[in-house]
């Protein structure tokens, strides 16, 4: 079931810049430079024992290999070739009934998939996960991933850390805008392991609508994320980012849409072709060029997005009088209730 139907690309020195989305590359730079950061990364590196983790999973779980989940194992060997990596992460199967796969460690990475995960997905869409935790592996996402999986669990509680609730809140969502972006890297990642535009959509569709695969509509399901970035008003371009506020993954339904846009960018096939980033080249990468990448990815964005907030900024240029008038009607109750939100943390750390 898990040999490949038809030849697969492999990518000889492929760079992991080449999957990476320019947004997550410049969140990290940013997360970098917040204060406090670098002395709370190595606080957690002192702290989560990663040998316990990994003691704990070993006890507790199914490592893969040849003789047991012997077909994931193929999945993942087939990825580690076909991305030419140098390194073959552990990898272990948890009984969870929870849909889910994640990457951490802060020396040596392992992958964890649920049973949940492998009851939902057939094997060409588990290719994609187990590639789009691979990407994640080689990127280096593991180390920020666990640190956020940690201070979410403490940012309740921080009083034992120097830098403060507020401080600690600011690094949370810091790096809960990178872990939505660098999902978006991982789907690269994970399209380029299977090689299945198919694959990959059907994913993000069982993802948000479980199984009954045959109950959806490819198209339908992508024309949702245009009518969601359409929809409403000014309100709801506001309500948009308050559903995000505490998501460390993007929805499913603009993750499709997203690595679509990837696709139509021509980049896809690009890569494809043997036109990608090099390793022996990522000494030579300057962040200024990754900056200037991610800035264009934005503005392009931003000049194509139809979501009403977002038209509202991009008027405010033409008509500034207008828009302020309207922003300030429309988003006034909104902006009234985030107020309050900030008000009722002041008051919890207060305590």
């Amino acid at each position: 079931m898990t040999a490949p139907d038809r030849v697969r690309r492999t990518f000889p020195g492929i760079s992991t810049r080449t999957w990476e989305h320019p947004a997550d590359r410049t969140a990290l730079v940013t997360l970098r430079s917040l204060s406090g950061f670098d002395t709370l990364l190595r606080a957690l590196s002192g702290l989560l024992a990663e040998r316990q983790y990994r003691l704990m999973y070993l006890a507790t779980a199914v490592r893969v290999d040849e003789r047991q989940f012997k077909k994931v194992h193929q999945l993942r060997e087939d990825a580690v070739r076909i991305l030419d990596a140098s390194t073959t992460p552990e990898m272990f199967v948890l009984q969870d009934p929870e849909v889910n796969a994640f990457t951490i460690g802060m020396d040596r990475p392992f992958i964890v998939l649920t049973t949940g995960l492998l009851d939902l997905l057939d094997p060409e869409e588990l290719r994609f996960v187990v590639g789009h935790e691979l990407g994640h592996a080689l990127s280096g996402h593991a180390v920020y991933r666990t640190m956020l999986m940690h201070l979410m669990r403490l940012a309740d509680g921080v009083g034992w850390i120097p830098l403060g609730g507020w401080a600690l809140r600011a690094i949370v969502a810091a790096l809960m805008e990178w872990s939505r972006k660098s999902e978006l890297s991982g789907d690269r990642a994970g399209l380029l392991c299977g090689q299945d535009v198919d694959a990959s959509v059907r994913v993000h569709m069982k993802l948000a609508g479980g199984s009954r695969v045959d109950e959806m509509s490819h198209a339908s399901f992508l024309e949702q994320a245009d009518a969601y970035d359409r929809a409403g008003d000014l309100r709801d371009g506001v309500l948009k980012l308050l559903n995000l506020e505490l998501q460390t993954h993007p929805f499913s339904v603009l993750r499709a849409a997203e690595l679509r846009r990837w696709i139509a960018s021509g980049e896809y096939d690009r890569i494809l072709d043997g036109r990608y980033p090099l390793r022996e080249q990522d000494r030579n990468a300057r962040i200024s060029d990754q900056v200037k990448e991610a800035a264009r990815t934005y503005r392009q964005n931003f000049d194509q997005s139809e979501d009403p907030l977002i038209r509202a900024v991009r008027n405010l240029g033409r008509d500034v009088g207008s828009a302020v008038g309207t922003v300030g009607q429309e988003v006034g109750e909104t902006v009234s209730k985030l107020g309050k939100r900030f008000s009722e943390w002041r008051e919890r750390d207060d305590e």
